[in-house]
């Protein structure tokens, strides 16, 4: 990893040693079990943190662990903030995430300035696990929107219509959409490697039907992509990004493409 001029780095041989001392840590890793590791096992995070340190999580994780981890660190006496983000990697390079946090006041607050040197948007949804579950609710939006969207594009091309103008007839109006702007030319071309993975899709698709589950709520559209994005999963496609979703659907136009 190459260094910004005049900052040294230092590679830590655990969590604990990494956080040793800090004011501030951050992570960002993969799932439930990769998080409690990281911050309370026992060569976690928290076992070396100061006190009235800042925890900011962007992992998107289950709001179990967020109010888990938020529990532990009140009796560290540290400010927690589960606070996942949406914008992908051309987010992340240009400095626009949005990110929804869940946390205390005083928490959010005090995390608001390391934020906002590569966030665009920061938001307190609620408190702990709250932004977890609006990380939840987003996922659910993107899934819907790339779902409609493959099958808007497959129906035009066995329509034979010219997708350039599709797209500059249907862009400008209600239908317009980030997933549209950014995917619908790449999506026509079947080309499929432009970040977020049909895997992590999946797994925060998990998670969004369990806590739905839980809250008795009714998800059945969300249910019903997952099962598409196992299909891509199938198909060999868990690396490629979401959008791969559209290769479910076969092309009719005689053209190369599809499953």
């Amino acid at each position: 990893m190459a260094a910004h001029p005049g900052l040294a780095l230092h590679r830590a041989a655990s969590p604990a040693e990494a956080a040793a001392g800090a004011d501030v840590v951050i992570t960002c890793v993969g799932n439930d079990d990769d998080l409690a590791d990281v911050v309370l096992g026992p060569q976690g995070v928290f076992s070396t943190l100061r006190r009235g340190g800042v925890y900011i999580d962007h992992t998107t994780v289950s709001a179990r662990i967020a109010r888990q981890i938020a529990v532990e660190g009140r009796d560290k006496e540290l400010l927690c903030v589960d606070a996942p983000v949406t914008g992908g990697q051309s987010g992340a390079e240009a400095g626009t995430l949005s990110i929804m946090c869940g946390g205390s006041e005083a928490a959010v607050d005090a995390a608001r300035p390391i934020l906002g040197a590569y966030a665009k948007r920061v938001v307190h949804v609620g408190k702990s696990g709250a932004g977890q579950t609006a990380k939840m609710a987003n996922q659910m939006c993107i899934a819907g929107t790339i779902a409609g969207l493959a099958e808007a594009i497959r129906f035009a091309q066995t329509a034979h219509l010219d997708l350039d103008k599709v797209f500059e007839a249907i862009s400008g109006g209600a239908a317009q959409s980030w997933q549209m702007d950014n995917r619908f030319a790449t999506m026509a071309a079947d080309e499929f490697d432009f970040g977020f993975a049909v895997d992590w899709m999946r797994k925060d698709l998990g998670l969004a039907i369990d806590e739905a589950r839980g809250l008795g709520a009714s998800v059945p559209v969300t249910a019903l992509i997952d099962q598409f994005y196992g299909d891509i999963q199938a198909l060999g496609g868990g690396r490629q990004d979401t959008s791969a979703l559209i290769r479910r659907l076969p092309r009719r136009d005689g053209q190369k493409g599809g499953a």
